[in-house]
């Protein structure tokens, strides 16, 4: 069904109608380029600036690893923790990997 725009005189029919669309298309893929680039430019300058994104941490990955090191198996953590086992294996990566290397 094609569109009529009535004040401006513009159809979406037949020949000159595809060419109306394609240019409004183009257009729209312009600005979608220029406010990713806009979201980019932003960002960039947070994180120069020191801001941090992403949600605050919830785990206290000092008691974690304590209690890792006391010997309590991963299970125990999650479960006394009330946190995901694989949770436990990453922050346990995570602390103890970096200090090895």
């Amino acid at each position: 069904m094609p569109l009529q725009f009535i004040k401006e005189g513009l159809s979406t029919e037949g020949t000159m109608g595809k060419m109306v669309v394609t240019i409004l298309s183009a257009v729209a893929d312009a600005e979608r380029e220029r406010i990713l680039e806009r979201t980019n430019e932003g960002r960039i300058d947070a994180m120069a600036k020191g801001i941090k994104f992403g949600r605050k941490r919830s785990i206290d990955r000092t008691r974690l690893i304590q209690l890792h090191n006391d010997g309590m198996g991963a299970t125990d953590i999650a479960n006394k923790l009330e946190i995901g086992r694989s949770t436990v294996y990453k922050i346990i990566n995570e602390e103890i990997g970096t200090k090895n290397k």
